[in-house]
């Protein structure tokens, strides 16, 4: 067992795991029946996608993120794969880009209408075709714009460029022809100048994957590897797999010395899949167990003993997969710091778990909020193609702080950010300089809502905002909405008279000021 001490200084040591209710549930998902070890989930601040059963062809559905309750069994899919959908990943720099690989041996990029969907989406914007089998992974680069990794049952990794006209790619920039067996799992590091897999032969291997070479190589007999994982900058690799007796293990390694694990830990006698999230901005550590309803959660230092244990989430429900909300779309007012989307087949029910930090003050922690990932590229993909590497940019969690969310699909596929002086900027760990006129109006938007008295949320009178409230399905739903809609018509008149008293209370003081100036 790992060693941890009875008093240890943490902020996180009483960190709590809390499912939501019921009404904030997604139910009636019809969740895959794939045995295929994957997540099967993808979340971002403004929809959840989640792989789903279909005849005659593989499919997914884009759920908006506040449209909970019941979903109707007749909702619009993303269907245009010939085969059961693999994996599901949005676009980390865009909300309404996802891409999507299948049994059919093909990646597709779906462009997803900034509305409620009215019909299934079969026409994909792009179409990546290389492999020869089928294919079971992909990965956006992490700060590069429009670069993305793909592994296949041909022991191939390919890596697409997608900042080109065309709508159907054949030809990839890279392929990392290194394994001699079905790649499990892939990760990159915190600028994405190195990848980590973990492959069926039970290797985890460090691989530059513009150069295409493996730098390190585990042969470690007694740790069989499923899944890897970079630690941040820590400089470490953790990865989950199983020991000689079958135990589920956790291992933790040096990325720069694959011949032994820095520490080894059975965890218990489950034939589940572990999988492994790392939360770089708090250096925390989960481990979901698919087939069981544990989260398992940890604190990782730099120096011995490396993981330090903090608490377990139990639940009697157990999941098949697993969505992570981007640290850009937490509620910071009640000291979230990471939320789940757990998949429960048995119910067709997905249910979000917020992880909650215990404070009194109801105030912004920034203690627990460092600088977090921006929704903007560090990098464009020809500039990371040419072999420069940058961390991502940082912004903060704070509110009325700065515009955290992606740019909308309409937008042109410009570079987000100029590079002036590269050397400057990874220096100063990627701090946005120069930002595009879109992101300005979005920031004073931001302001303008949040001088609103109670910085409330406001509502459309001409139409539903699919995002801040969904459409009503029921008599009960119609009347609360009705009801909404008659507070928020009185807090508009309230603060239109309060306007009006502001006016008039500047008119007399302007005239006062007249008087004085004529009695001079």
């Amino acid at each position: 067992m790992s060693w941890h001490p009875q008093y240890r200084s943490s902020k996180f040591r009483h960190v709590y795991g809390k499912a939501a209710s019921k009404d904030k549930c997604y139910d009636c998902v019809p969740i895959t029946c794939s045995v295929h070890d994957n997540h099967f989930c993808a979340v971002n601040p403004s929809f959840i996608a989640v792989v789903t059963e279909c005849v005659g062809g593989g499919a997914f559905l884009v759920i908006p993120i506040k449209q909970t309750g019941k979903l109707d069994p007749h909702y619009p899919k993303v269907s245009g794969h010939k085969g059961n959908v693999l994996d599901i990943k949005w676009n980390p720099f865009n909300d309404f880009v996802i891409a999507s690989c299948s049994e059919d041996a093909t990646v597709k990029i779906w462009d997803i209408p900034n509305q409620l969907l009215k019909r299934n989406i079969t026409t994909p914007k792009k179409e990546l075709i290389g492999h020869a089998r089928r294919v079971g992974l992909i990965e956006w680069h992490p700060t590069a714009d429009n670069i993305l990794f793909s592994s296949g049952y041909d022991y191939k990794i390919m890596i697409w460029n997608l900042d080109v006209k065309d709508a159907v790619i054949s030809m990839p920039v890279k392929i990392l022809d290194v394994h001699r067996d079905v790649v499990l799992s892939m990760s990159f590091n915190a600028n994405g100048s190195l990848l980590a897999t973990a492959c069926k032969d039970r290797k985890i291997r460090v691989i530059d994957p513009r150069a295409g070479k493996v730098l390190q190589e585990a042969n470690y007999k007694s740790h069989r590897a499923s899944k890897v994982l970079f630690l941040g900058n820590m400089k470490k690799l953790f990865s989950t797999g199983t020991s000689w007796w079958n135990n589920r293990q956790i291992a933790l390694w040096d990325q720069n010395d694959l011949s032994v694990p820095l520490l080894e830990e059975d965890l218990d006698g489950s034939s589940g899949l572990l999988f492994p999230i790392y939360d770089s901005d708090t250096c925390m550590l989960y481990v979901v167990g698919k087939g069981d309803g544990n989260i398992r959660y940890y604190e990782i230092s730099p120096e011995k003993p490396y993981l330090n244990y903090l608490m377990e989430y139990r639940s009697p429900l157990p999941q098949k997969g697993i969505g992570v909300m981007p640290k850009r779309g937490l509620d910071v007012a009640a000291c979230e710091i990471f939320r789940f989307y757990k998949l429960i087949p048995t119910k067709s029910l997905i249910e979000p778990i917020s992880m909650i930090v215990p404070r009194r003050s109801e105030s912004y922690q920034e203690d627990i909020y460092p600088l977090t990932a921006a929704a903007q590229p560090a990098l464009t993909a020809q500039q990371w193609l040419h072999g420069i590497d940058k961390g991502p940019l940082l912004v903060s969690l704070k509110p009325g702080s700065g515009a955290v969310n992606s740019l909308p699909q309409f937008l042109d596929p410009e570079p987000l950010t100029k590079v002036t002086d590269l050397s400057q900027q990874e220096g100063e760990r990627g701090r946005i300089s120069l930002e595009p006129r879109e992101i300005r109006d979005t920031r004073k938007k931001l302001k303008w809502e949040e001088e609103l008295p109670g910085n409330e949320e406001m509502c459309f009178s001409n139409g539903f905002d699919v995002f801040e409230c969904p459409p009503p399905k029921t008599e009960s739903e119609l009347l609360q909405m009705y009801f909404r809609q008659q507070e928020e018509i009185r807090r508009l008149r309230a603060l239109v008279n309060q306007r009006d008293v502001e006016i008039k209370q500047l008119k007399l003081e302007l005239r006062n000021v007249r008087m004085d100036t004529d009695d001079y």
